[in-house]
């Protein structure tokens, strides 16, 4: 599990050079895009099985929720409309959880910087 997230430096230790901080973010980035086609996936089954939707309209309402604006198409049963509350939910949570994932690096970077400029004082 330690492999999954990358380790930021300590502050006694120096900032990475440029090209290692690319690799960083870029790291970020793919966990990201990961967490996002996971959370797709599920959207996209819960969709298609409790409210019988084709895949093409899953993955539309998925992807709508996913990204803020909501659903497509109202759910008509129950299962559905509880699926798609608690997706709506899920997905909130996702986006912010994202959103740390990939700006984590930059703001790490930015207060190491200042840290160190500020001579190491403990």
């Amino acid at each position: 599990m330690k492999k999954l997230f990358p380790e930021f430096e300590h502050r006694a230790q120096p900032v990475i050079p440029p090209h290692q901080f690319i690799i960083r973010l870029a790291h970020s980035g793919i966990i990201s895009l990961v967490l996002i086609a996971l959370s797709l996936l599920i959207g996209m089954v819960g969709y298609h099985i409790l409210e019988g939707l084709s895949w093409i309209d899953a993955f539309l309402n998925a992807s709508m929720l996913l990204g803020g604006m909501g659903p497509v198409d109202t759910p008509i049963t129950f299962g559905g409309k509880l699926f798609a509350g608690l997706y709506a939910l899920y997905c909130g949570l996702t986006v912010i959880v994202a959103a740390g994932v990939i700006l984590a690096p930059v703001v790490h970077r930015i207060l190491h910087r200042f840290h160190m400029e500020g001579g190491n004082q403990k």
